[in-house]
C-alpha cells in the first residue's frame, strides 16, 4: 500500500514543528480549525469502539490546549507529532498498546523522529474509566515513569478493573508496588485533584469530534481511527517523517513494508 500525505495547515501539538515544508508552527491552533473536517474521514479499518463522549465531564467555554494535557512520549524536537485519544476501558485501544505501540516506541519515539502525546479521557461507555484514569493522573503527577508502569498494568488487567465494584481499590495496590508517596495518593484520590485534568482530555474529544477510540491524530496526515495494522502506522509514520524532513524513505519504507 503506498502512503499518500496530505498537508495540513494547521497543527495540533503546542511545538515550533515543520510540516508540509513550512516554518514554526504557530504557539497553538484552532482546534475547530483543526480536526472538524480531518475527522469527518478517519483511516479506519473498523477495529474500532464507536464512543459519545461523557458528558458529566465536558466543560463550558473555550477549546482545550492541547499543551495542558495528555502525556508526552519522545523528543519535543522530533519532526512527527501524534496525539493518541483513547479510553482505558475501550478493547481495542488495550490491543493497539499491548500489541502495537511497543514496536512503535522502539522505532519511532526512542530514535527521535516522533513525538506521542497520549491523552486518556473517558467516553462514558466504561463505567469504572473515570476511577482508573484519575488515578493514573494522580501517579503521574508524582512521577511520569511509574504511570507508564501503571497504565501498562491498567490496559494488562482490564477485566479486573472492569469488573470491579471498587475499581480505585483494585488499582491501589498496583500504585503501592511503584514506590510513590502513598499518601499524596490518596490525597489526590479523595479530593480530586486531578479529576480537571481528566474533564480536560474528556472535553478536547469532544472538540476534535472523536467518534471512535482509539483515534490517532498524525500531524500531516488524515486521522487514524481503531486498532490498525502495525505495518500502517510503520508506512505513515516514515512517509510523514519524510516530508516534514525532506529526507526520501528508504526503499520498502513507503508502500513496500
Amino acid at each position: 500500500m503506498t502512503v499518500k500525505i496530505r498537508c495540513v495547515a494547521t497543527f495540533l501539538v503546542v511545538a515550533a514543528v515543520v510540516a508540509c515544508g513550512g516554518g514554526p508552527a504557530p504557539d497553538d491552533a484552532s482546534t475547530e480549525e483543526l480536526n472538524r473536517e480531518l475527522l469527518t474521514q478517519p483511516v479506519t479499518d473498523g477495529r474500532t469502539t464507536p464512543v459519545a463522549v461523557d458528558p458529566s465531564l465536558t466543560q463550558e467555554g473555550p477549546r482545550v490546549p492541547v499543551a495542558q494535557v495528555g502525556i508526552n512520549r519522545g523528543s519535543a524536537e522530533a519532526p512527527v507529532k501524534v496525539v493518541e485519544l483513547s479510553d482505558y476501558g475501550c478493547g481495542y485501544c488495550r490491543q493497539f498498546h499491548q500489541e502495537t505501540f511497543p514496536t512503535l516506541m522502539a522505532e519511532f519515539i526512542e530514535t527521535g523522529m516522533v513525538e506521542w502525546k497520549f491523552v486518556p479521557f473517558v467516553t462514558g461507555m466504561f463505567e469504572n474509566s473515570i476511577a482508573v484514569t484519575e488515578a493514573a493522573e494522580c501517579v503521574y503527577g508524582q512521577d511520569p515513569n511509574a504511570f507508564d508502569a501503571l497504565s501498562d498494568r491498567i490496559w494488562d488487567e482490564q477485566s479486573t478493573w472492569k469488573g470491579s465494584d471498587e475499581p480505585a481499590a483494585v488499582v491501589r495496590p498496583w500504585v503501592a508496588e511503584l514506590g510513590v508517596d502513598m499518601d499524596s495518593f490518596d490525597s489526590c484520590l479523595a479530593n480530586d485533584e486531578q479529576l480537571s485534568r481528566v474533564a480536560s482530555s474528556t472535553t478536547l474529544a469532544q472538540q476534535l469530534g472523536v467518534r471512535g477510540t482509539p483515534t490517532f491524530v498524525v500531524v500531516g496526515y488524515p486521522p487514524l481511527q481503531g486498532a490498525l495494522p502495525l505495518e500502517l502506522f510503520q508506512e505513515v509514520l516514515t512517509a510523514v517523517h519524510a516530508q516534514n524532513t525532506g529526507a526520501a524513505p528508504a526503499p520498502g519504507e513507503e508502500g513496500g513494508r
